[in-house]
């Protein structure tokens, strides 16, 4: 399963929409005389307003049906609550461009003149139903933009988080038992990004997620969306590694990185591992293992534990 919201339709402004709408209809008007091209313009004008509509919403996925994982993300961005609320009144815009142009098209009879008038007092209500939309439109296409960034992290893949203070060796832990497959992304509500590589033991595929800007301190240090996004995490976790530096040459008191590590204990409900990096200068500190990343002491191993950690077994179609 990829990122959900990778695809979201794009959207037009309201503005554009109207303008869409009504240069196509007149286009078709042209084609047409008469009473039929009237017919032609009410017709052209009120289906590019509700086909439009509708296409964005049967566009964007079933939030009832997503991953916890990204329904928590979508959620710490845009609140699912109201961006349902915004679908809403576009599906409801849809249908009522849809209700304007058959009340109209059982109007339109009689002299020519008077069919034009009917035509134009369509057009000017499919505007005012348009216009009444255009706070949802903004909405959703400022949620889109900002989902649209979310990084491709699959919850149905097994997922090793690592966390862990600044400069304690996550990344280079990740870069070197991914040996550079990983990609880096952002999260739209940080400012630095994130990296997700991928491992393959027995023909299964382990994501490794490292999360700077969201467990790489303490959990009062983050604003209420990074909250939300570390209550994301917790659900894409199979298994969690907080490197910890006892030397200290991280800039960190060894004390606050083992609250951390006791705060994301107990937050998680998928086994936390803790792992001493850079044990070549110090392993002054309690831990599941010992590493270093820069003298290659260790590291298979560590990814080993993880894995055990994870426990992962592949689901196999039973024969009937």
């Amino acid at each position: 399963m990829s990122q959900p919201f990778e695809d979201l339709p794009t959207m037009l402004t309201a503005d554009e929409l109207v303008d869409k709408a009504f240069s196509r209809a007149s286009r078709a008007g042209r084609a047409k005389s008469g009473f039929e091209a009237q017919q032609s313009m009410l017709m052209t004008a009120a289906n590019i307003v509700s086909d439009n509509l509708e296409n964005v919403v049967t566009g964007w996925p079933d939030f009832a049906e997503l991953d916890p994982f990204y329904y928590e993300l979508a959620d710490a961005i845009g609140n699912v609550d109201e961006m349902r609320q915004h679908l809403s009144e576009l599906m409801w815009a849809s249908r009522m461009a849809t209700d304007i142009r058959k009340e109209y098209e059982s109007r339109l009879q009689g002299d020519v003149d008077t069919a034009r008038k009917l035509r134009k007092q369509a057009f000017a209500r499919l505007a005012d139903v348009v216009e009444e939309i255009e706070p949802d439109i903004d909405a959703l296409k400022e949620s889109r933009e900002e989902l649209r960034k979310l990084p491709d992290i699959r919850p149905d893949e097994p997922t090793i988080v690592v966390a862990g203070y600044p400069n304690v060796g996550k990344s280079t832990f990740v870069n070197a038992v991914t040996r550079a497959s990983n990609k880096t992304a952002s999260y739209p509500f940080t400012t630095t990004e994130i990296r997700v590589g991928h491992v393959e033991r027995d023909h299964i595929r382990y994501q490794l997620v490292d999360t700077p800007g969201l467990l790489d301190r303490p959990p009062e240090d983050r604003n209420e969306i990074e909250s939300q996004a570390v209550s994301a995490l917790e659900h894409a976790a199979d298994a969690v590694l907080v490197l910890v530096d006892a030397s200290g040459e991280c800039g960190y008191p060894l004390a606050d990185q083992l609250e951390l590590r006791d705060d994301i204990t107990s937050r998680f409900s998928a086994p936390v591992l803790t792992v001493c990096n850079k044990s070549d200068r110090s392993r002054d500190v309690e831990a599941d293992h010992y590493m270093s990343v820069t003298e290659d002491e260790n590291v298979d191993a560590v990814l080993a534990a993880a894995i055990e950690a994870v426990g992962y077994e592949p689901e196999f179609p039973f024969d009937e």
